[in-house]
């Protein structure tokens, strides 16, 4: 039987804020299940021995702005009990209710963990691996970069949490480095996906942050964007130039975390066209994504997750 094609009506989320179709490209998928929208990678649905997922916002049992949002994270406006049971429903929604969960408290670093179960307590740290089945490795969002790496031939798995500090500590390759150390991984062989995260357009950072990732990448240049600031090079800038001829302070730029850590992923090995970014700003599209960075502390956290089935 033909598979039916999914228009993009059918993939549009309308509110108040937005309301025009989710652009997706052919590898990404975003599929209702038991009352939750998914956003899952077609190469990685392939196998049937992972389970993985990105979350989005609609549905759960939090309350947000008089709407049930589907938070994952223990933030201070939630409660414990709708959390946990918002993270039972993901569960539930992927298939993986019989999984333990592996969280983090992720703490803006490069610190990887190996687990063979599920810790008592969440362990500080920002991204995991494993080739344990029945373990869901997780990382909470809301504007960084959520990777998801798996291994078909080795049956490995990790997930990564990359914000900007993360990013320029080389999280995704030192990762890539730990699937090779506790696997034998060959990053030729690796799949990635890069979930919804905030996008160039929207992440504005202060001009330091150029000399920040120029010191530690030769490509930086090209995580960067200053047009989008609107301001134009000024060719005269010694006439603003104040006493005693110091100048004007620098202007903000605008930097791509996705294409950062896409950048790392190749220099680890991986095949660019292994590579997959999911090209959604969770800062443009706060119907479907957390965004610390438009929302403020109060808003809530997506959580991606991967797995091995037993």
């Amino acid at each position: 039987m033909p598979r039916r094609k999914t228009s993009a009506k059918k993939l549009s989320i309308r509110n108040r804020d937005v309301a025009h179709p989710l652009p997706l490209s052919p590898p990404w998928v975003l599929r209702r299940s038991r009352g939750l929208q998914i956003l899952r990678l077609a190469p990685f649905r392939k196998l049937p021995w992972l389970v993985h997922g990105f979350s989005t916002r609609p549905g759960g049992v939090s309350q947000l702005d008089a709407r049930q949002v589907l938070n994952l994270s223990f933030v201070e406006w939630d409660t414990r009990e709708n959390v946990a049971e918002n993270r039972r429903l993901l569960q539930a929604a992927l298939g993986a209710e019989s999984f333990a969960l592996a969280p983090l408290k992720q703490i803006h670093s490069d610190v990887i963990h190996l687990f063979s179960a599920a810790p008592a307590h969440a362990c500080k740290g920002d991204a995991a691996v494993t080739n344990r089945p029945g373990l869901l490795l997780a990382v909470q969002t809301a504007d960084c970069v959520p990777i998801l790496i798996v291994d078909p031939k080795k049956r490995a798995v990790a997930a990564i949490h990359a914000g900007w500090k993360g990013t320029l500590a080389r999280i995704a390759e030192k990762t890539v480095g730990r699937l090779r150390l506790e696997f034998g991984s060959k990053p030729a062989d690796l799949l990635a996906a890069l979930g919804p995260s905030i996008g160039p357009r929207c992440y504005e950072v202060g001009a330091e942050f150029v000399a920040k990732f120029t010191a530690q990448f030769a490509d930086a240049a090209d995580y960067f964007d200053e047009t989008r600031t609107g301001e134009e090079p000024n060719p005269l800038q010694w006439l603003n130039m104040m006493p005693p001829g110091h100048q004007p302070p620098p202007r903000n730029v605008h930097l791509d975390l996705s294409k950062a850590n896409r950048s790392q992923l190749v220099a680890a090995g991986l095949r660019p066209q292994n590579i997959f970014v999911s090209g959604l700003c969770t800062a443009c599209r706060t119907d479907l994504f957390f965004s610390h960075r438009r929302e403020g502390a109060i808003t809530g956290r997506s959580m991606s997750v991967i797995g091995i089935r037993q």
